[in-house]
């Protein structure tokens, strides 16, 4: 197997980073900039290091990189017996429905803050899902088509909006720290950096050569990198922390907001709201799409029985009726959404079974390096758990100023 020529390295270099703009990208500058500039750059760079360990792990498996359908559960279930294919099996479905969940409350809102109250909110969720639904289900040939274009047209849309939003930093704010607030960052971090599902797909664009694949999403997740810390910081600079206004990052956190929509109240200018409009809505829609077929296959599997699948229709009901309903009875939804997402499914299927494999594989210093990699997801786990459950609060110290503490906070 020759090694694969430098191009498509970097084009599929590109596919690794067009994974990457979804809805994490719009929310992470809400949830880790409660903790400060600098606390961001910290997760933002830990959770790389550690998605990117990952992802080498999974693509130096033979039996996932080389799977035709990347089957997880079938995969896992090989590796680490029942329990791993069960646990991947109910992993799979929290990333899936949470992120269709996260997609429709965010899309809405987006919707939302452009018409106003001229419509229900309610009713633009609903005709966003299917507007997104009926793409899911008849249009993914055209967006593979048009994969490059739409490419181009979120990295071109997203330059702009750094130029806009950085016009309005303030560097006083970069200044300002909660480092205790870290770990309730670190799942919308994980969610940020996810694309393990398209390994196998890298893995077959490189001929199956290791080295080609690992430089391609080296190149991928440092693009992304790049891109996650630049929007954190136009974002976390330009956005005021805490106050009475609704461009805060405070008010936008306990609103469920995408970062989108504070910048463009604070901004206030036509073409920076259309912009972020398009950017958040093409980024949604995309992905919406991607993981709505996802979810459609991964249902009609499970409740395939004796070869016998349930007919097309029961398979939508099933697989995206959740996640409207959802979206519907808890609109604002999205960053708590994500965060389950992040927190719990991704950190289980992408960091602690990789890191039980390495583990399991080897010995001596990759051993080591397959436990540290349990370690650190486990404990955003547990974090993610502990929040969820009430166990565990953790709240930025914005709320103490915002509630008259003495907490010195730049506006």
């Amino acid at each position: 197997m020759g090694q694969a020529p430098r191009a498509s390295i970097i084009s599929m270099a590109f596919v690794v980073t067009g994974n990457l703009l979804g809805a994490g990208i719009l929310a992470l500058p809400v949830n880790t900039g409660l903790s400060g500039f600098i606390p961001s750059l910290v997760s933002i760079l830990l959770m790389w290091a550690a998605m990117f360990s990952t992802a080498l792990i999974l693509a130096s498996q033979k039996h996932f990189a080389e799977s035709p359908t990347a089957d997880l559960p079938s995969f896992f279930g090989a590796e680490l017996g029942a329990a791993g294919k069960w646990i991947t099996v109910l992993a799979n479905l929290v990333i899936l429905y949470g992120l269709l969940t996260a997609y429709l409350s965010g899309a809405a809102s987006v919707l939302e803050d452009i018409l106003g109250a001229k419509v229900p909110g309610w009713a633009l969720l609903a005709g966003f899902f299917l507007v997104a639904s009926l793409l899911t289900v008849f249009g993914m040939k055209i967006m593979s088509r048009c994969n490059a274009v739409l490419m181009v047209f979120l990295f071109a849309s997203f330059i702009l909006l750094v130029i806009f939003a950085a016009r309005f930093m303030k560097p006083e704010r970069l200044v300002y720290t909660d480092w205790s607030y870290l770990p309730a960052t670190l799942p919308i971090v994980v969610t940020a950096f996810h694309f393990h599902n398209i390994i196998p797909t890298i893995c077959r664009s490189m001929n199956f050569d290791f080295k080609a694949a690992a430089k391609a999403m080296f190149i991928g997740m440092g693009i992304g990198f790049v891109m996650n810390s630049l929007w954190v910081l136009v974002a976390v600079g330009a956005l005021p922390l805490a106050g009475s206004g609704s461009d805060t990052l405070l008010h936008t956190f306990q609103t469920n907001l995408p970062a989108t929509v504070p910048l463009a109240d604070l901004i206030r200018s036509p073409a920076f709201t259309i912009g972020a409009m398009m950017f958040a809505l093409v980024a949604i829609t995309t992905s919406f799409m991607a993981n709505g077929t996802a979810l459609l296959g991964f249902v009609s599997d499970l409740t395939t029985r004796n070869g016998r699948t349930p007919s097309r229709i029961v398979v939508l009901f099933l697989a995206l009726g959740p996640p409207l309903l959802i979206a519907l009875v808890y609109p604002a939804i999205f960053l708590k959404a994500l965060d389950v997402v992040g927190g719990v499914g991704i950190v289980v299927i992408f960091g602690i079974l990789p890191g039980v494999l390495l583990a399991k594989q080897h010995r001596g210093k990759l051993r080591l390096a397959g436990i540290v990699l349990v370690a650190v997801f486990s404990v955003v786990l547990l974090y993610e758990i502990g929040q969820e459950t009430g166990m565990l609060r953790i709240e930025p110290a914005a709320e103490y100023w915002h509630t008259g503490s003495p907490h010195v906070v730049p506006q």
